[in-house]
This record gives structure tokens, C-alpha cells and sequence, in this order.
């Protein structure tokens, strides 16, 4: 059970989640919209939905930060590998570490920087399609492998070293669900540690052999700027999250969106019949089905939110999955419109923290979507299966049959 001010008895706890929840969580979140938008959950923690809950706590980085440590040190163990790893990348930090990691990642990420690597991942798709059987995975032949390889560009590293990449990832980012097995746990520290060790021998072969800083993240990264230099548990844990953030997020983006077109074959006929509607297409997807479902802050001070009391230290669950289905800002919120506009989702959070590799994800979406849709006349989704977590929305699996390409 959970409490709010008003409404005492709704039922939604992020610990004990009902049956079904995974594969549809969107008539929870309507519910939670309508009768409980400041959702006091069993252990202390609140869970927020409202659009403008979230907007108003993205950009206040005063009163809400984004510091784990108080709550990973219970559940990841201090010295642990994943304790480590999520308290020091730039989305769990406030600045001076926050500033000092996202200027670096910001300048190696500019519209520039991006829009030469778009020849290359145009090549990338198209190598991908030209492989596809007429039966695939979307999602292990298609959609997963488009942004390991982006990042992995990104980062420089050896296409021979890039098979364990994905796997690492998975394991990482599973261990920010809110209930692990012990199993869960062990892969993910395991998974840190291979990763970690990986990068030492990568970025020291690195700073020997600089690459060109202007297209490669992980040269400046490691020379930093006139701000100064990641220390060396900085840089490895932020080079981690650059690629578990880039790899789930898209991932997903692709994978949703193709299922989504699936699924409603009108909006997929229009956007064949009128293919300037890809970006505001990508847009409507992020907002529907967010690659990431739930973000997280936790109060500095004491304050309240709808007249219910949040003490300080109190940790914040930010259902973006909800806000981005509000009806105070969205029109008929639960219909798919693939020219929808205006659209102000909060698919890549907000405020300072709002997703530094944004532009280069839309990106990614876009020419994987179109260059699908030119290659295949049509296609049909004949068995899917969810990822089977709550924080981060995509598919394991997603059986396809392709005809025309």
C-alpha cells in the first residue's frame, strides 16, 4: 500500500509491485495521476507523477539533489563495485563533480562533433539492415547493436573488445531497480570490475596514443579542460556510464518505436506517406514509451509537495513514464500521434541534469527508423518480450518478419 494527503489507500508500491505491472505499467500511472500524484510509499520514500512535480524538482538543484550516497550505501554496500560506479557518474552527482564531468562531456559532444559521426552511423544501419534475415530480432540483431557501436566509436575502443560491452551494461544499470536478487547484485559488481579493469588498460594505452579530441570523448576526457582533470576513479566511472547510458536509452528509443509502428499501422503508414514527420515521430515515442521510466532526487530540506510533508533526506521516485502521459499537459495523452507538437515530454529529465547525449540519441533514432522503413515495404512483430524492468522501458525481445527489403 501507499499514502498520500488525500487519497490514503492507493496501491502502488515500488517494492511489492502488482501483477502485470512490467508489461503495462501506463493504467498504474493513470491512476496515480487522478488520486495519489505525491505517493508516500512503505519505506519513506515518495513517489511523484505529476509533469510539473517533475519539471519544478529538475531544475531546483537546490532543494532536490541528485546525491546517492545516502541511499546506495544500504543497498550496494560501501565499498562495493556498484557503490563506487553510481555515486561518481554525472547522473548521480551535484556539482562541483557534475559540472566539472558534464562541461568536458558537453564539448566533445557538440552539433559538430555529432553531425560527423552521422556518415558513419548511416554506414552502421545500413550494414546492420543488409545482414537482417527475413526472420530477426529487432532488438540482439538490430536495434542493441547500433548505439554499442556509436559509443563504441566514441570512445575509441577496438571493435574486437566490444563484445562484453552490452552484457556490462545490462547488468550495471539492472542493479538500480528497486528490488535485487542477490544474483542481480553480484552481476552487477562483477560487471563493474571487468569494466573497470578494462578501461585502466584502455585509457593509459589512450594517454600514450591520443586520439583527436575533437571526435574522440575518451582523449578529452582524459586531458580534461582549463577546469582542470577527472581524477582516475572520475574518468573510468564516467566513461562506464557514457556508454550504459547511451547503450539502454537508445536501445530502447529504436526498439519501442519499432513496435509502436508495428502496433499502430495508421501513424505507420503516415509517416511512409509523409517521412518529414520522422523527428516529431521519434519525439511522440520518447514521450509514450520512455526509455527511461524513473528518475530520482532526494530533498536537502524539508519542504512540501501538494500539502504532503517531505522531510530532508526523504528519496524522490520521478515516474517520468507518468508525467510524459499527463492530461494537464498532454491532449488525449494516451493516443500515439506521430505529429503531435507541441511536446514537452521529459524523456531526457531536465534542468542542468537533462541528458548531455540527447542530441546525438535523436540522432540515432531518427536514422534508424528511416533507413528501416526504406529497406522493408513492411514488417510484422510475431513475439516480443519486455526487458522486465520498471526503471528502464524496452524489449529482450522483439521476433520480426521482413518483407521487401
Amino acid at each position: 500500500m501507499c499514502r498520500s494527503a488525500r487519497h490514503p489507500w492507493i496501491m502502488l508500491d515500488l517494492q511489492n509491485l502488482p501483477g502485470g505491472f512490467h508489461d503495462n505499467p501506463f493504467p498504474h500511472y493513470d491512476r496515480l495521476l487522478l488520486h495519489a500524484p505525491v505517493c508516500l510509499q512503505p519505506d519513506g520514500s515518495v513517489l511523484l507523477s505529476r509533469h510539473a512535480d517533475l519539471e519544478r524538482i529538475y531544475k531546483d538543484t537546490g532543494l532536490f539533489t541528485s546525491d546517492k550516497r545516502a541511499a546506495f550505501k544500504p543497498k550496494f554496500g560501501e565499498n562495493s563495485p556498484l557503490f563506487e560506479h553510481h555515486t561518481t557518474s554525472l547522473v548521480f552527482n551535484d556539482p562541483p563533480l557534475h559540472t566539472r564531468v558534464r562541461r568536458i562531456m558537453s564539448s566533445a559532444l557538440t552539433p559538430r562533433a555529432i553531425s560527423r559521426l552521422e556518415p558513419g552511423l548511416i554506414g552502421t544501419v545500413d550494414a546492420l539492415l543488409d545482414a537482417l534475415p527475413q526472420k530477426a530480432d529487432l532488438i540482439e540483431d538490430f536495434a542493441a547493436q547500433i548505439p554499442i557501436q556509436i559509443i563504441g566509436n566514441l570512445l575509441d575502443v577496438p571493435m574486437a573488445d566490444r563484445a562484453p560491452l552490452r552484457d556490462w551494461s545490462l547488468a550495471i544499470l539492472g542493479a538500480l531497480e528497486p528490488v535485487l536478487t542477490p544474483a542481480q547484485q553480484a552481476q552487477g559488481n562483477q560487471a563493474v570490475a571487468e569494466f573497470k579493469a578494462y578501461l585502466q588498460d584502455l585509457i593509459a594505452h589512450r594517454r600514450q596514443h591520443p586520439g583527436d579530441p575533437e571526435t574522440d570523448v575518451l582523449t578529452r576526457l582524459t586531458a580534461g579542460d582549463e577546469g582542470g582533470k577527472l581524477s582516475e576513479i572520475e574518468l573510468i566511472q564516467n566513461c562506464i556510464f557514457i556508454l550504459n547510458a547511451g547503450h539502454e536509452t537508445t536501445t530502447n528509443l529504436i526498439g519501442n518505436a519499432l513496435a509502436m509502428l508495428n502496433d499502430h499501422a495508421e501513424e505507420q503508414a503516415r509517416l511512409r506517406a509523409n517521412p518529414e514527420l520522422i523527428n516529431s515521430c521519434v519525439e511522440e515515442v520518447l514521450r509514450m514509451a520512455s526509455p527511461n521510466q524513473f528518475g530520482n532526487r532526494e530533498a536537502a530540506r524539508d519542504t512540501e509537495i501538494d500539502g504532503v510533508a517531505i522531510p530532508a533526506g526523504t528519496n524522490l521516485h520521478l515516474c517520468i513514464g507518468a508525467a510524459n502521459r499527463d492530461p494537464a499537459v498532454f491532449g488525449n495523452p494516451g493516443s500515439f500521434n506521430i505529429a503531435r507538437k507541441p511536446n514537452r515530454h521529459l524523456a531526457f529529465a531536465g534542468g542542468p541534469h537533462i541528458c548531455v547525449g540527447l542530441t546525438l540519441a535523436r540522432l540515432e533514432g531518427r536514422v534508424a527508423l528511416t533507413r528501416f522503413l526504406n529497406r522493408f515495404q513492411s514488417y510484422r512483430i510475431t513475439s516480443r518480450q519486455q526487458g522486465g524492468r520498471i526503471r528502464f522501458r524496452g524489449f529482450a525481445r522483439l521476433e520480426a518478419e521482413l518483407s521487401g527489403g
